[in-house]
């Protein structure tokens, strides 16, 4: 059974597992989705999580000691990532098992690698590829549709799940790729 505090706005999410535990004052964006084991906690600040975003399995969210944790539109936070008080610009990708500290910024259309440390208030700019331990830059482009087309098949995979749904259909992959020219 899903823990969902009191604090908690759901504006329209697609799915929230059963297994989710959210605290505080959590705010979930239209058709975002929250997978299995994901933990929100914001007894301070807020944790905003945009329209169309995807919180994916074994992820923990919680706000810094002076920071509020915010997740813009069409972002992929991907499985047992950690976000700790930090800002990911809409458009993002954050990969497997990679950590966001307290006052980091991620400029709109990113990828964070997997199994990064992007330390406290570090800061990259829009179109960035990130990875390393600590994060550095390691490419500058435009990786808006890769990311558009991540957070889009997780929207319809959500609102499978939410009809009992568990495999894509021809209809549904057809719908979420890209239009060949």
């Amino acid at each position: 059974m899903p823990h969902i505090g009191a604090h908690v706005l759901c504006d329209e999410p697609a799915f929230i597992h059963d297994t989710a535990l959210i605290y505080g004052k959590v705010h979930l964006g239209r058709d975002s989705s929250i997978w299995p084991n994901v933990v929100m906690r914001a007894e301070l600040y807020e944790i905003r999580i945009g329209a169309r975003s995807n919180i994916q399995d074994f992820v923990m969210i919680h706000v810094g000691y002076e920071t509020p944790t915010i997740v813009g539109e069409d972002c992929s936070i991907t499985h047992h990532t950690t976000l700790h008080g930090c800002e990911i610009g809409d458009r993002c990708l954050v990969g497997i098992n990679a950590t966001i500290m307290d006052g980091a910024k991620i400029g709109a259309n990113s990828i964070v690698a997997g199994h990064t440390i992007v330390t406290e208030n570090a800061q990259f700019p829009e179109n960035s590829v990130i990875a390393g331990v600590p994060a550095r830059l390691v490419k500058t482009r435009d990786n808006t549709q890769a990311n558009l087309m991540n957070a889009r098949f997780y929207v319809q995979n959500a609102h499978n799940y939410s009809n009992g749904i568990e495999r894509f259909s021809d209809q549904d992959i057809a719908a979420i790729m890209p239009k060949q020219k």
